[in-house]
């Protein structure tokens, strides 16, 4: 009786299309040598799987057919070794799995009689061929990618807020892709401000039409991408970098490294994660003055109806009414609304004093520029040392790369520097007009939309004590409204405002007035 044997047909996708690596074509010609060496043909198993491993569905379940029966196939046919296996270690060890199951695997067309020493270098050529191609394939394809990031292309799936697309001479890039690239900047934003944290900004985005995870903004946040930058991983003696992308950036360079301060704990400190009511629009703002911890509040059922309580917990039995404290709020935030009919007034005092004030980022930027100057030349200094063999490479390596971000770091402060000097004016227009709509809480109840703008006149939680409010810091632009406000006499009807003598009594206290 002949011998019997399986035969195994794999092709892969590229190979079927380009190389004429048919399955058809396979198995024709391992049907054809059965014939002409009167070998039974007991199954066909056809693979559409890579051969870089032999986790391959069609392969285990031959495998597990051949444990079960035993001894009933003598041979494992395929056309080529390359056809068995890309990696030569996992090859081998196949081959003496088989071996032991009574299976000899052999190539029609590049036969090899393995009892014979000398054919198992045959063996090994055959079988290394393939890997070598295999690599080579990869290593030139990373070398593509490589030289495409270097010239500022983005590789890969778009990120979140972009698409991919192709230009009409074939080639790839990214375009903002609206609504998510305007929620994403609104999300860098407000990380940037400093009020509300990460988790906070993710709720509100979800709100707003985000579909992504709390982690997966937390990546968005980080990933240079946004503001206009490719990073080019370490590569052997070639140092990890960014480089100028070819895409339209969503944030500027400065919003960008001022969120990884946020991000970092440099920046300020958020405010703590609370659930608003609206009779309750201060939680989350106020602190205990007796023990400084943050109040909570909830409702207390009454003989006739619910009263509401901002109070303290853990021990503490701080209580105040609601209502009480919401009402001095009020009164007490109404000092800081600046009035419409004299909004120039407003504009033109501030720009007046922060004209005089921004006479130190001059010195700043000074000082920023001498610091970079200072890295610089520390980084020279170490390449020297490398270059006399002073130093060990990896020591360079780590000094270079530390001096590299504090670079950048300068940097990014040295552009946001340059972008809070532009356009001050507009800036204050915009700022003013967003005061001028804590009226509007007060009248219709808009907490819920006023608390990210309470949060930045107050930069700090606030105290009651029972009778007024006490802060450690007001934002300065809103204490000069304040001011201005505090000396403004009433205006009896028909007379004519005189404001010639402002300018001087606001200024007096400078840019950051002491805080009552």
């Amino acid at each position: 009786m002949g011998k019997i044997a399986d035969l195994y047909v794999r092709v892969s996708t590229d190979e079927q299309a380009d190389k004429g690596y048919s399955q058809r074509d396979q198995e024709e010609r391992l049907r054809k040598y059965c014939e002409i060496n009167h070998i039974h043909i007991r199954e066909v198993i056809y693979e559409d799987h890579s051969a870089k491993t032999f986790n391959r569905p069609d392969w285990k379940r031959l495998l597990s057919l051949l444990r079960k029966h035993k001894n009933k196939v003598d041979l494992i046919l395929f056309t080529k070794w390359d056809r068995f296996s890309r990696n030569a270690g996992d090859a081998y060890q196949m081959i003496s799995t088989l071996r032991r199951l009574g299976v000899e695997p052999q190539a029609v067309e590049q036969p090899l009689d393995l009892s014979i020493p000398e054919n198992k270098m045959m063996l090994a050529f055959y079988l290394a061929a393939p890997e070598v191609e295999n690599d080579r394939r990869s290593l030139n394809v990373f070398f593509g990618m490589r030289r495409a990031k270097k010239e500022g292309r983005y590789m890969g799936t778009a990120p979140v807020g972009y698409e991919n697309k192709t230009r009409e001479n074939g080639t790839k890039y990214i375009a903002p892709k609206e609504p998510e690239a305007s929620l994403i900047r609104w999300c860098f934003e407000e990380v940037g401000r400093g009020v509300f944290n990460t988790a906070q900004v993710w709720n509100m985005a979800k709100e707003k039409g985000f579909k992504h995870s709390r982690s997966r903004l937390w990546c968005i946040l980080r990933n240079p991408v946004y503001f206009g930058k490719i990073f080019i991983p370490k590569y052997q003696e070639e140092e990890s970098r960014l480089v100028d992308g070819l895409h339209e950036a969503l944030v500027s360079e400065e919003l960008f490294y001022r969120v990884q301060d946020v991000l970092e704990g440099r920046g300020r400190t958020y405010r703590p994660k609370v659930v608003t009511t609206e009779d309750l629009p201060l939680r989350g703002f106020l602190i205990c003055p007796r023990c400084g911890k943050l109040l909570t509040g909830s409702k207390s059922k009454g003989r006739s109806k619910y009263y509401t309580y901002y109070h303290c917990r853990n021990g503490c039995r701080h209580r105040v009414n609601a209502t009480q404290v919401n009402k001095a709020f009020e009164n007490y935030l109404k000092g800081y609304i600046p009035k419409e009919e004299i909004k120039k007034l407003y504009t033109a005092l501030i720009v007046e004093e922060y004209q005089r004030q921004t006479e130190n980022i001059y010195g700043k930027r000074k000082q920023i520029l001498k610091q970079i100057k200072d890295y610089e030349g520390r980084l020279s200094y170490a390449r020297d040392l490398l270059s006399t063999r002073q130093i060990d490479p990896l020591d360079y390596r780590d000094m270079k790369s530390d001096y590299g971000e504090e670079i950048s770091r300068l940097e990014g402060n040295l552009a946001r520097i340059s972008n809070e000097t532009e356009d001050v004016e507009g800036l204050l227009n915009e700022g003013i007009d967003e005061l001028l709509k804590l009226n509007n809480c007060f009248k219709h109840g808009g907490w819920e939309e006023s608390r990210s703008l309470i949060g930045s006149i107050y930069p700090e939680n606030l105290t009651f004590d029972g009778f007024s409010f006490r802060t450690a810091r007001v934002n300065d632009v809103v204490e000069i409204i304040y001011h201005i406000n505090s000396m403004l006499p009433p205006n009896k009807n028909g007379t004519k405002k005189d404001f010639s003598s402002l300018s001087r009594e606001v200024t007096s206290a400078g840019f950051k007035p002491a805080t009552s």
